[in-house]
């Protein structure tokens, strides 16, 4: 009984073995075989692993040379000009946002940066279920904050790609800039950025004043129309959005939102703006929390390719933790946490990227599973409904 439910798990979890067809399709068009089996392998090793450091991945990578050839191998794969992200991930991102989102819609994108070591570097993503999912990156040739020439440098291609959508840009106070509100109201763009206290804002018939002697409290909001913003370059084509959360037993926030924003009202600046927090979470996924990204020492070049293996993989693993949970069988892969009254529950990516991670370690070690459940008959049923549970989970992108 045993035997045949292996038969039926082996037979409906080849697909471990290779990305999804929908990532292999648009791969195959612009990569040779040896290319894409080679994009595949590297992409199994990160989700397997959670590493990019390159000494990592040539320690596992599954050809029979000595190290130093594999880590050269590497090495030589991630230079090539073929692993271009607008040429291979483009028409990825482009048609798992059509097939999650439709034409005429609004997408939520958030632009933010991360530094480590001396690498400083820029994202714009999609916001989907509290996460995010990067679209287009790079590399700024400098330490901090990105000014309006990398801004606009990073976004043209993202608009021009998502040309059909109601695009939301949402930021935080590094891109506090007015010149970047003023270019994405010409480009028709939505927007929340957030500003700092001490910005200066106009009101009809009024002096300038900073946002700070909008005098909110805790529990209050504002949402003042047609404003100019700063006294040195006067911009009337925005909203302000000001909001204070309210103190929650011992949590307090220890200032308010002030948002510049083109959207109509008070609610939506808020709901978007509190997407943003997608892309924070992300970057821990990235980074300690998931591929471990810091520890990489790789040149800017071949950074950016490492990065474009980690969006094939988390992509990945984010969407099928989605369609895990759909099935029903994510009990299988986490647990429900009670704290506070409150159920948390593990992200999509983490479900994604453990449920293939336990299907993996199954199939490596069946034998020495299939002892386990010999020596436990009475458990049989259960043992059952549990390769059952795997053949869904497998299934389920």
């Amino acid at each position: 009984m045993v035997k045949k439910d292996r038969s039926d798990f082996e037979n409906k979890t080849d697909k471990a073995k290779m990305l999804p067809e929908l990532y292999r399709s648009h791969l195959k068009n612009q990569l040779n075989p040896r290319l894409l089996l080679t994009i595949e392998v590297l992409v199994w090793l990160i989700q397997v692993h959670k590493q990019v450091r390159i000494e990592r991945l040539a320690a596992h990578f599954p050809l029979p040379i000595k190290f130093e050839s594999r880590r050269r191998h590497i090495q030589r794969f991630l230079q090539l000009p073929q692993l271009s992200v607008v040429l291979l991930w483009f028409p990825i991102i482009s048609a798992i946002i059509q097939s999650k989102i439709k034409l005429g819609k609004r997408v939520y994108l958030a632009i933010d940066r991360t530094q480590w070591q001396d690498k400083n570097l820029f994202v714009v993503a999609l916001i989907i279920e509290k996460r995010a999912i990067p679209i287009y990156w790079q590399f700024l040739e400098k330490q901090g904050a990105s000014n309006l020439a990398e801004q606009k440098a990073i976004l043209r291609p993202v608009i021009r790609l998502l040309q059909g959508y109601q695009i939301v840009i949402l930021a935080d106070r590094e891109f506090h800039s007015v010149k970047l509100a003023k270019w994405l109201c010409e480009k028709q763009v939505y927007f929340v950025l957030r500003q700092k206290k001490d910005t200066n804002i106009q009101q009809k018939g009024q002096d300038y004043q900073e946002l700070t002697t909008l005098d909110l409290a805790p529990g209050m909001s504002r949402f003042l129309t047609d404003i100019k913003v700063t006294k040195e370059k006067g911009f009337n084509q925005a909203n302000l959005a000001a909001y204070w959360k309210r103190k929650y037993r011992q949590n307090r926030e220890k200032e308010p939102w002030y948002l510049l924003t083109n959207l109509e009202n008070l609610a939506e600046a808020l709901t978007a703006y509190r997407k943003r927090a997608g892309i924070e979470a992300m970057f821990k996924d990235c980074k300690t929390g998931g591929y471990n990204l810091e520890g990489s020492h790789a040149s800017i070049e071949r950074l950016t390719r490492l990065i474009l293996l980690i969006a094939l993989a988390y992509t990945w693993a984010t969407l099928k933790g989605r369609a895990i949970k759909s099935t029903g069988q994510l009990f299988y892969i986490s647990r429900l946490r009670k704290v506070q009254q409150f159920l948390t529950k593990n992200s999509s990516f983490w479900v994604g990227l453990y449920g293939d991670v336990w299907i993996i370690g199954m199939e490596l070690l069946f034998e020495w599973s299939q002892k386990l459940m010999r020596m436990a008959p009475n458990k049989l049923p259960f043992f059952q409904r549990g390769l059952r549970a795997m053949s869904l989970i497998q299934l389920a992108f």
